[in-house]
């Protein structure tokens, strides 16, 4: 759950760029934002949606249940039924390749997804090296076809394949203490970040080995990672509502309040972004400072994404629109 390369951003969501922002000391504004306002959407389905993620057709969401939504010009559809197994089992992250032609999706006793959006085609994936743990991100790079895969255990371990998940090209290490790995996201071909359920920050850029790089005495578990370069990374924070960025050197901290944050996605140039969490929270990030947005829904949001329409998602098949 996280923001993607520049290239892709560019091509497949169309963001624009603001005036740069200066990031020595991000602030929390107590007003509401002057943005256009979020929107609740008809939603096909009423379980919780994980994650959403914008390719090359368009935007895409996966939920409970093995469901993935596609959004169409007559609005939300329902894609996939059950998953890449047919079983049912939950989504709970996803990523598109570079070229946005394929949507991969990681969820619950092992499940693994690669659905090319331009033909339809389902390619299921599960079970890598027997494991049926459960999955609860993952991030791609690369074209459709030949991407690197890199995967988020829910026992602490980090999967990878660097010939688009084929059978026997799987491997893996443990970063950490064993603590669930909550979110991963590339920056590059094979240098990212991911966080865990033990408050820790690991970057690797090889895509196999991992150092931690933090966060001491951060006192809420990480949810969320955006990762844009080796000096630009953002995390969000549950229980406490903390955003934290890394420039290289330090991190610096930034307070919402008490709603959890599950999400956060900021431009590459640190102009613009947002987080998003517990009772329907939005902050919209700009000019420095995060702002809480106003949203017509009190649902947990669980992820958010970037585009031409913004778009988040969570609970009971929320969908919000801006």
């Amino acid at each position: 759950m996280s923001d993607r390369n520049a290239t892709r951003r560019g091509v497949l969501k169309g963001i624009g760029t603001t005036a740069a922002a200066a990031l020595g000391g991000a602030a929390l504004s107590g007003t509401v934002a002057a943005a256009g306002p979020w929107e609740s959407v008809e939603s096909p389905t009423g379980n919780t949606l994980h994650d959403v993620e914008y390719t090359a057709a368009g935007a895409y969401a996966v939920a409970g249940g093995g469901i993935v939504l596609e959004r169409t010009s007559k609005g939300w559809q329902k894609v996939i039924g059950g998953g890449p197994t047919g079983n049912g089992n939950s989504l709970y992250g996803a990523d598109v390749t570079d070229d946005g032609k394929a949507l991969w999706f990681v969820g619950a006793s092992g499940a693994i997804g690669e659905y090319d959006v331009e033909s339809g085609v389902l390619t299921d994936h599960s079970a890598p090296m027997d494991v049926t743990n459960n999955f609860n991100d993952v991030s791609v790079t690369g074209a459709a076809g030949e991407a690197n895969v890199y995967v988020a255990g829910d026992s602490g371990k980090m999967y990878f394949s660097f010939e688009n998940g084929a059978s026997e090209t799987w491997d893996y290490t443990t970063p950490g203490s064993g603590s669930a790995i909550n979110a991963v996201d590339f920056h590059g071909v094979r240098s990212g970040h991911i966080v865990d359920g033990n408050k820790s920050v690991f970057v690797t850029d090889d895509g196999s080995t991992w150092d931690k790089i933090g966060l001491a005495d951060a006192n809420v578990n990480f949810y969320g990672v955006d990762s844009d370069g080796p000096d630009d990374v953002w995390i969000s924070g549950g229980g406490g509502g903390m955003i934290f960025h890394w420039n290289g050197s330090e991190w610096t901290p930034t307070d919402t309040g008490d709603a959890g944050l599950r999400d956060i996605e900021v431009t590459d140039d640190d102009s613009a972004g947002y987080t998003v969490g517990g009772g329907g929270k939005v902050y919209g990030f700009g000019g420095g400072d995060w702002t809480q947005e106003e949203t017509p829904a009190g649902e947990n949001l669980k992820a958010v994404v970037r585009g031409g329409t913004d778009i988040a998602v969570g609970s009971g098949g929320t969908i919000l629109e801006q």
